[in-house]
Order: C-alpha cells, then sequence, then structure tokens
C-alpha cells in the first residue's frame, strides 16, 4: 500500500512569522495554505508561488503585480491582502482566510440557481469589481471558481493573478491569459482588454448561474473561442423561461458582442442590477400573494351534507326583515363556520353549476317587490368551502323579488348531480321546508329533477308552514315564464355554437403562433461546426438553410463561423437562416520595400497593413546597419511574397552590425566581448609571429554572414615567434661563425679577446649545441680552442 508523499510545506515556519497547517487549493501559479500569523495571533491564507516558475520573471511580477493589486482595495467583497515577501528563493502573499466554498462548488452541488439568490450574488460580485474599476484595475479573469462563499455568508471576489491597470489594455506580445469561457470577444479577436471585458465574464458567469450551464460548449477549447468570437450570447430566458425580463436583458446586455454596447464598468451594471432586482422581486411577490388568495376562496355547502334527522326547515319573514325568532333557534353548534381548501378542479366544477344555478333564480325572480330572507332553519351546521362565494350571493339577490313580502324558503343547495331551489320536489310541506309567502302568489321551483307540485295552500307571514299554491297547469305568468327560458335555452345553443367557434379559433390562432408560419423559436448557435452539421441542426427544428461565405483570420478555411440572424435571436418558424462558411483569412497586399528600413517603420507599416507583428529576429551582419530590416518572414519562416493572410504574424530578421573585432586582444578579452554580444568562441589554430605577441588573437572567422546568434567564432591566436636551430660553427674560424650566430638572430657570450684576431681563434664549441631550436634572441655561449 502506497501513500501519497508529505507536501513539504506542511508545518514549516515562512519568514519566521507565518506557520503553515495545511493546503486549501493548488492552481497554475501557485499553492494556498492555510497559516497561522504568530505575530498577530490569527488564521491566514498563505500563497505560495511554485519553485520551478521562482525563476521566470515575468511570472515573478505577476505574483507581485496581483498582491499589489488586491492591496489597492479595500471593500468588503473583495479578499484582503495582508502582506507579501520572499522566503530564500519562494514568493509568498499573505491573505484573508474565508472558510466556505466557491460558487463553482455551489454549481455542480445545485446545478442552477434561483433568481433571487443569482442576484444576491451578483450583487457581491460587481460591488467587489466595481472597487477595482474605480481604482483603474481590470480583473482579467473573472469566473466562479474565484467567488468565494464564506461560511458566515459574506461573499468576496479574489484572485487578481491577472489583474492589469486599465491603462495597460493590450496584450500584444503576451500569451492569452485567462479562463476560454469567460473570455471576451475583443479579448480573443484582438488581444485587448478593459472593464467591459470585466463585464462580459459577468454576464457570462450570470447566465451559468441561471440556466445551470454555460452558453457555449465544444469539444475543443477553440470551438468555444469561435463561438465566443462570432456568436451572440442567447437569452438565458430561452433555457429557462422562468427568469424575469428584467433580469433577462440585464445578462443580453452585459454579453453583447460589441463592448460598446455593454455597460461602461462594474458600477454602471450593478446599479441597473438593483433596479432589475427590485423590479423581480415586487413581482415574485405580487404572484405569491395573488396564490395564496385563490387558494382561499370560499363557497356554501348544503347543509344536507351535515344532516342528521330530517331536513332543515326555512321560515318566512314579512316586509324584508330577517327572522330573528329563527336565528336564535340555530344551536351555535348549527351554525358554525369553517374554512376548507378544496382542489383546483372541484373549485371550478362549483363554479360551472354556480353560474347555472345563477341563471335559474334569475328567471324564477320575475315580480317586483319586497322581499323579505327567511333564516335556514335545520339540523346540521353550515360550512363554508372555497369556490362558492359567488353562489351565496346570487342567491340572496334571486331571493328579494317577489311581491307583497313573499319570504324567500331557502339558500341553492350545491349536490352532486343537480341543483335545487329548496327542496326536492314539496313545497309547503314545514317538515320539509316550505316556504311562506302571500295568498296566492305563484312560486317557481327550479329543479331539474321534480317537476310542479300540485299542493295547495294559503300564504301566511308567521312561519306557519303553509306553502306556495302551484296549479298542475301553471297560470298565466308561469306560462311567461315558461316562454322565456325556452327561448333562453334556444339561446343557449347559439351561444354554444359560439363558444365553439371561439374555441376552435383559439386552437387555430394558438397553433399559427406557436408550431405554425407566426410561431417563433430561437435559432441555435452553429459556431464552429462543418456546414452539413450546421444545415442539419437549423433544418431539425424547421428552419430553411442557405449558405454563404466570408474570410476570418481566426475561423479555419471550411468552418462555419455563425449564422444570419445570428444564434440565439428570435425568428419565425421557417425563416430562412444563412449559414456562413469561412474562406479563411483575407490575402493582403505586402507593403513594398520594407527591407532596409529602420525596424520601427517598418513594423509601422505592417501593421497599417492588417498584419499582426511578432516579435523580431536578429543576426550579425556587416552588410547591413545596425537596427535596419535585412529580411521579412512569414509564419512559415520563409520570405513574404506580395500578398499575405489577414492578422497573421509577420517577423522581421533586423541586424545588430558587424561581429565585434577581436584582432589585437587576448584571447580571454575577445572571448568576454563575443559572449557580451551574444556570440560564441572558440581557438582554432595558434600560429608563430613575429610582430604579434604569445596569446594575443592575430584574426577570426565567422561561420557565415549574416551570422546568427550563439554562432561560434573561431580564433587563430599567436605562439610568438618561431624557434630557430642553433648553426653548426664548430671548427670555424671565429670571424665566420660569429657572422653565421648573429644572422640565426641569437646574441653571443664568448671571450672578447677573440674580436682582436678573428681570423686566428678557431671555435670549439657552442651551448646549447648545433641542431638546438630556440627562440630568435636566446643567448649561445662559445668556446674556443687552446683556451
Amino acid at each position: 500500500m502506497t501513500s501519497a508523499p508529505a507536501d513539504p510545506m506542511i508545518d514549516r515556519l515562512i519568514d519566521g512569522r507565518y506557520e503553515v497547517h495545511s493546503r486549501i487549493a493548488r492552481g497554475g501559479m501557485a499553492t494556498v495554505y492555510v497559516a497561522n500569523d504568530l505575530r498577530l495571533d490569527r488564521r491566514v491564507a498563505i500563497k505560495i508561488m511554485h519553485g520551478h516558475l521562482a525563476d521566470d520573471d515575468a511570472f515573478r511580477e505577476r505574483f507581485v503585480q496581483e498582491a499589489r493589486s488586491a492591496a489597492r482595495l479595500a471593500h468588503p467583497n473583495v479578499v484582503s491582502v495582508f502582506d507579501q515577501g520572499q522566503d530564500s528563493e519562494m514568493a509568498y502573499m499573505v491573505m484573508e482566510y474565508l472558510p466556505g466554498m466557491t460558487l463553482r462548488d455551489l454549481l455542480k452541488d445545485y446545478g442552477r440557481l434561483t433568481t433571487e439568490q443569482t442576484l444576491d450574488i451578483m450583487e457581491a460580485v460587481l460591488g467587489g469589481l466595481a472597487a477595482a474599476h474605480k481604482a483603474g484595475i481590470v480583473h482579467r479573469d473573472v469566473k466562479p471558481e474565484n467567488v468565494l462563499l464564506a461560511d458566515d455568508g459574506r461573499i468576496k471576489i479574489g484572485d487578481f493573478g491577472l489583474a492589469r491597470a486599465a491603462s495597460a489594455n493590450t496584450a500584444t506580445g503576451q500569451a492569452l491569459l485567462g479562463t476560454i469561457a469567460y473570455l471576451s470577444p475583443e479579448l480573443l479577436t484582438r488581444g485587448v482588454a478593459d472593464a467591459r471585458s470585466d463585464i462580459y465574464a459577468t454576464g457570462i458567469m450570470m447566465y451559468e448561474m441561471l440556466v445551470g450551464e454555460q452558453p457555449y460548449k465544444g469539444e475543443q477549447p477553440m470551438q468555444i473561442a469561435f463561438q465566443h468570437a462570432n456568436e451572440t450570447v442567447p437569452a438565458p430566458s430561452i433555457a429557462n423561461p422562468s427568469i424575469p425580463p428584467e433580469v433577462d436583458e440585464l445578462v443580453t446586455w452585459a454579453t453583447s458582442r460589441d463592448p460598446n454596447e455593454r455597460p461602461y464598468d462594474a458600477r454602471v451594471m450593478l446599479d441597473r442590477l438593483l433596479e432589475a432586482e427590485a423590479v423581480a422581486t415586487a413581482s415574485i411577490r405580487a404572484t405569491a400573494q395573488m396564490l395564496r388568495a385563490s387558494a382561499l376562496e370560499t363557497a356554501v355547502l348544503p347543509k344536507s351534507m351535515f344532516e342528521v334527522n330530517g331536513v332543515g326547515a326555512a321560515a318566512g319573514a314579512a316586509g324584508g326583515g330577517f327572522d330573528a325568532a329563527s336565528a336564535d333557534a340555530q344551536g351555535e353548534d348549527e351554525g358554525e363556520t369553517q374554512v376548507l381548501r378544496r382542489p383546483a378542479k372541484v373549485r371550478r366544477a362549483e363554479r360551472k353549476r354556480a353560474a347555472a344555478d345563477a341563471a335559474g333564480l334569475a328567471s324564477a325572480a320575475g315580480i317586483a317587490g319586497a322581499a323579505g330572507f327567511g333564516a335556514a332553519a335545520g339540523a346540521g351546521s353550515t360550512r363554508i368551502a372555497p369556490g362558492a362565494s359567488q353562489l351565496a350571493g346570487t342567491g340572496v339577490a334571486g331571493a328579494t323579488g317577489f311581491a307583497g313580502g313573499t319570504g324567500f324558503a331557502a339558500m341553492p343547495a350545491i349536490t352532486g348531480e343537480t341543483t335545487k331551489f329548496g327542496s326536492t320536489g314539496l313545497i309547503g310541506s314545514s317538515e320539509r321546508g316550505g316556504a311562506s309567502g302571500a295568498p296566492g302568489a305563484p312560486g317557481y321551483p327550479h329543479d331539474y329533477d321534480a317537476g310542479f307540485d300540485n299542493n295547495d295552500g294559503s300564504g301566511s307571514n308567521d312561519g306557519s308552514g303553509h306553502g306556495i299554491a302551484v296549479a298542475t297547469r301553471p297560470a298565466g305568468p308561469v306560462e311567461k315564464l315558461a316562454a322565456r327560458s325556452s327561448k333562453r335555452r334556444r339561446r343557449g345553443w347559439w351561444i354554444v355554437a359560439l363558444v365553439l367557434l371561439i374555441a376552435a379559433a383559439s386552437g387555430g390562432t394558438g397553433w399559427y403562433f406557436s408550431s405554425g408560419p407566426g410561431g417563433q423559436l430561437g435559432v441555435p448557435s452553429v459556431a464552429g461546426l462543418t456546414p452539413d452539421q450546421a444545415s442539419a441542426a437549423l433544418t431539425g427544428v424547421g428552419l430553411q438553410v442557405s449558405q454563404g461565405s466570408a474570410t476570418n483570420p481566426t475561423v479555419p478555411a471550411g468552418t462555419v463561423i455563425g449564422s444570419d440572424p445570428s444564434g440565439g435571436a428570435m425568428v419565425l418558424n421557417g425563416s430562412n437562416i444563412t449559414v456562413i462558411v469561412s474562406t479563411g483569412p483575407a490575402q493582403l497586399p505586402v507593403p513594398p520595400n520594407l527591407v532596409g528600413q529602420a525596424e520601427a517603420a517598418a513594423g509601422q507599416a505592417v501593421k497599417d497593413a492588417g498584419f499582426t507583428l511578432a516579435p523580431s529576429q536578429t543576426e550579425f551582419s556587416s552588410k547591413n546597419d545596425t537596427g535596419t530590416v535585412m529580411q521579412v518572414l512569414g509564419a512559415d519562416g520563409q520570405p513574404l511574397g506580395p500578398t499575405y493572410a489577414e492578422q497573421r504574424p509577420v517577423t522581421f530578421m533586423v541586424s545588430l552590425g558587424s561581429v565585434p573585432n577581436t584582432v589585437g586582444k587576448s584571447s580571454a578579452d575577445a572571448n568576454a566581448a563575443l559572449v557580451a554580444a551574444g556570440l560564441a568562441s572558440s581557438v582554432a589554430t595558434e600560429s608563430y609571429s613575429e610582430t604579434v605577441p604569445t596569446g594575443v588573437v592575430i584574426s577570426y572567422a565567422l561561420p557565415a554572414d549574416p551570422t546568427p546568434v550563439g554562432a561560434t567564432v573561431t580564433l587563430e591566436v599567436s605562439k610568438g615567434p618561431a624557434p630557430v636551430p642553433v648553426p653548426d660553427v664548430t671548427s670555424k674560424s671565429w670571424s665566420d661563425a660569429k657572422a653565421a650566430l648573429q644572422a640565426a638572430g641569437f646574441t653571443l657570450a664568448y671571450n672578447g679577446l677573440a674580436d682582436l684576431a678573428p681570423s686566428a681563434f678557431t671555435v670549439r664549441a657552442t651551448d646549447p649545441v648545433a641542431g638546438t631550436s630556440l627562440p630568435r634572441g636566446s643567448k649561445i655561449t662559445v668556446s674556443f680552442s687552446g683556451f
């Protein structure tokens, strides 16, 4: 069994002050640990730069820049920086410690967030970014991983590792830094980033929070980059229709492809978000209040549902007053009122039956006069249920239309099958709930089951139980009432036909504006696909497809750039969509006479022509002045022709002048001069020289002209004068020997008497002996015979 190696930073003391306890996270530039500040006795987070990046000046500068950028901000929604320093070769930064989670963790756990949660988090994020933008700092890496959600509810934005001053807004000559899913179009196409680039990333992050996924997907990062650069971000309501329009518009505004159409900075977007939050919150509260109110509608249930013995009676009252005696006769339990919640389908069915009863009661109330309302008196309690309050009101209205003080017998009773006025079939019997009224006043029971009753009775105002007399054949008023009802039934058929016609028209209209030609749908995003794939995606949702072409410096030839209308736009069903296929970058003319110009002037000409200027290369040349362009190369390293692809990189080969002259310098000095110029040296030969001292460079040779940087220059170094052999002058007269030795370049040591008679002296030997090679000027000792 193996275990992971222990982190060497755990339990280490940094700079004599910060004791490391545990690791929190590891990123591309640094690792973050929890540490204890021994000086102030507090828990902190310490960010330590990776060791392999410590020697890289650019990374070290970026690390220090993060500390400076964050330290300039004092805001409750920005992670505070306490300290920054270096311990040996290790750069570190001390920050505020926030136990909790990141927004990315939250999205992984819950998928998407509610509108209220999204607005709360975005208010904090935009508050922190607004402070950064006000201080002239662009974050450049806004994403869920850099939004910290503390356990105590605080929300802060951190990781200003890519932050730059707003004035230094270009990325020319540098790697494109950031997370591809949140990079703005201008940063992808032109390498330009300002506060509006942060706004774009914030809008993408807000879209992901509301929908649960990023707007663009692709198997390769380049596919996602194509879509950001060439497509319009779709409205989040297309994927999540529950999003309020105000929030939908805010995301669309923040993710505009043109930076000039976005909020100027985070403060502008924050103000708009607060306005949208107020409108959305009010709408949500109003909807909730309406739903609560609709759930508490009331209706009068038939007391027959609750009767135990017999049927409740109704007592009439004369003139129009309420029968107090009958009311007092009711027990307290019999008048109990309760609120019952009922299903929506039941409430709708009851409203329909109530409407039918209302029509019937209206037809029955045909005689004008002052009416009395009889209180229902019977066994069982009255219960109020949702959905029938309108029916109770209709019943009272219908009871107030009988002449001569006719009392209204009973409220309409809602049963499972029929709607009845009073008791079923019998009117006038006090045992079954009769109604008292004026003598001879006709009554018409609205009962679809029972017909008419043949009882006769005389009316009474004292509630004695005598019913209204009804003839077998109704009298004149009843005939009129029946005729009126028949006419109303015939009119009902016309109404039914009209309702059916309206329903058919509504259905046709609904089809026209949904699945028919009048319906609208969002255009699918097709950027980065092949033409066949794009055509299949568009025709699959019922759209027509045509194909166009355009040049594009970033999209490869044969790949779809986008569509017109663009992805996410709303169009009518069956609309024609033009798929725009890239033909590759446009071929532009190369400026003439770039060779021989100064590097700065030639570079400006290349930029003006629509190309990208890559870092120059340099070589030594004895034929070109320092700083002049010798060659103009394309991306393949070959010299450019008369035309070149739009925005493609152009590289200059610039002269460094001649290789430093090392003749007359010692070999050590010559090597130092060449290394300082970016070259190497080697001593190829050592030669004798009568004029150049030993160890001094006689000459040097170049591998080629122009000479590339890093090439090796070969040196020829002097060994001094060449050695000379000692002439053999033994047995020769001194006059001849002396001449021979001096001609060879030697100095002589001998007895001076020999010069008095040179011919008389004969050389016996020399030291060194004849044939020995010696440098010119060496001393030769001569001895003579007889001496």
